[in-house]
């Protein structure tokens, strides 16, 4: 199986171009650009792209789907919550819906938290496309436009993406790949959701209240992601610049 991803130099999202073999069949997932060196890839391959999947419908992972749908042909399809924010949407896909294209079987998971209609795609058993759902070493935010809850990023995590074998990879939507296995063991977030490492005590401020500090991590742009728990026990996943920490107590 064939592995390429190009990443915005700004946005550092990642658009990714899995196939089943050079001159046979591939997949575009999410299309943030920049196109040209994907393409270059698509037309030294040979290669058929049936497919541009979105995983949701931020700019950062959409810009480019008019033109990658132009110059390959494809077809674009999203989750069936998504697919009207997705423009150009060809075909609508339901929780566990299994896509072919050529030696490809694609599985759709949906995995809500960062947005409603968040879908991860899992191909060939081998690898998963996570969208902005699960980074290497960090996760998505609950507070993005069209996001849900942290229970249903929770559930996502946890019921979804975990229960997948630990050699599983991880392709996602921004920063490098990395595999269930190695997430289960290091990234901060999952090692409190899953009872291996205590929830943080730390005192902070968000949004002009004071929060509690459950996990404070690095991100995938170098900055930190934080979970906080507000004062009335809401849970949510936020962008470190928007939170102040007032002291390292506990």
């Amino acid at each position: 199986m064939i592995l390429e991803r190009v990443t915005h130099p700004r946005w550092l999202s990642n658009t990714w171009l899995v196939a089943d073999r050079d001159g046979g069949t591939g997949v575009i997932v999410d299309a943030g650009g920049p196109v040209a060196p994907l393409l270059e890839q698509v037309r030294a391959r040979g290669l058929r792209v049936a497919w541009l999947l979105s995983t949701h419908h931020h700019p950062d992972h959409t810009a480019e789907n008019a033109l990658l749908k132009r110059e390959t042909g494809a077809r674009l399809g999203s989750h069936e919550l998504e697919a009207a924010l997705v423009a150009g949407t060809d075909a609508s896909f339901t929780d566990g819906q299994v896509v072919a294209a050529g030696g490809l079987s694609i599985r759709v998971l949906h995995i809500p938290g960062h947005t409603a209609g968040q879908a991860a795609y899992v191909v060939n058993d081998a690898i998963c496309f996570t969208g902005d759902t699960l980074f290497r070493g960090s996760v998505g935010s609950t507070t993005a436009p069209g996001h849900t809850t942290f229970a249903d990023l929770r559930r996502s995590l946890v019921d979804r993406l975990l229960a997948l074998p630990d050699a599983m990879r991880l392709a996602p939507g921004h920063a490098d790949p990395t595999t269930v296995g190695e997430e289960r063991a290091t990234n901060p977030f999952l090692r409190v959701l899953l009872g291996e490492e205590p929830a943080g005590v730390e005192r902070a401020a968000y949004g002009g209240q004071q929060v509690r500090l459950i996990v404070w991590a690095r991100d995938y742009d170098g900055g930190h992601k934080a979970w906080i728990r507000l004062s009335d026990g809401t849970d949510l996943t936020v962008p470190g610049s928007r939170v102040t920490r007032r002291d390292r107590s506990g």
